[in-house]
């Protein structure tokens, strides 16, 4: 990998280490989370420090500095959909006491596509920690908003994608995407980890367009109140989606 190349990763593994359960990190804790030298993590903070991208605060600890919150209001300001979307999955949070989140699909030049969850709860959540808390790119095959968002894209899921449980990729996926975009639904049920569930329905732009997925992940025996969580991610779904314009025929 060239070094500047190189040099912008070692920033942004940095600064995703940063997150709603990790809002400051000393120098120790996050070389030991990062498995990198305390030499080489130290020059990256001085680096993003100095630019404003981080902030040292205290004796030795360091959080996100302003300047990112500059460029995320520049962000969010170019995505009208975002904050209906962001309330809503707030309130499902609250209502619900799970993990949600938003997603998006994010493609590229080649033609290749992947998932990035853009957003999850900080209050609302009761339980032990569940898969999907801290991961900003979410596995296609084995995520809810996953399927969801290929499923109703019409993609097919990676090739080389790992099986994380047995029951990863236990369904074939033509029969498994038909019956998402049915349902305008997706569920997962220990496919990512053991244990762990989740469910995920489209956001809609007024015409009707697939914007973005909002989900709810779980401890899989929450799946026994299958229908209630399904209605309060349709009910909060459709909210948004009246927001922004959407009437939906008949």
């Amino acid at each position: 990998m060239p070094r500047t190349l190189s040099t912008v990763d070692g920033a942004v593994r940095v600064l995703e280490a940063f997150d709603a359960d990790h809002t400051e990190w000393t120098l120790s804790g996050l070389a030991a989370h990062l498995g990198e030298p305390t030499s080489t993590l130290h020059e990256q903070l001085t680096t993003l420090t100095a630019s404003g991208l981080l902030l040292r605060v205290g004796r030795g600890r360091y959080r996100l500095g302003w300047r990112l919150l500059k460029l995320s209001s520049a962000l969010y300001g170019s995505v009208p959909w975002y904050a209906p979307a962001h309330d809503a999955m707030t309130a499902l949070a609250r209502g619900t006491h799970l993990l949600a989140f938003l997603s998006v699909l994010e493609r590229d030049r080649e033609g290749g596509a992947r998932v990035l969850c853009i957003a999850r709860s900080v209050q609302g959540r009761d339980g032990p920690p569940v898969v999907g808390e801290t991961q900003f790119e979410l596995p296609a095959h084995a995520s809810a908003s996953g399927k969801l968002l290929y499923a109703l894209h019409g993609l097919d899921l990676p090739q080389d994608a790992p099986r994380f449980t047995p029951l990863t990729l236990k369904t074939p996926w033509a029969a498994e995407a038909a019956g998402i975009r049915g349902a305008g639904l997706a569920v997962t049920q220990g496919e990512w980890a053991l244990g762990t569930g989740g469910l995920a329905v489209p956001l809609v732009g007024a015409e009707g367009k697939v914007l973005a997925a909002l989900g709810v992940s779980f401890p899989t025996a929450r799946l026994r109140d299958r229908e209630g969580l399904t209605r309060r991610l349709r009910d909060a779904a459709d909210a948004v989606a009246w927001t922004l314009g959407h009437r939906p025929q008949g």
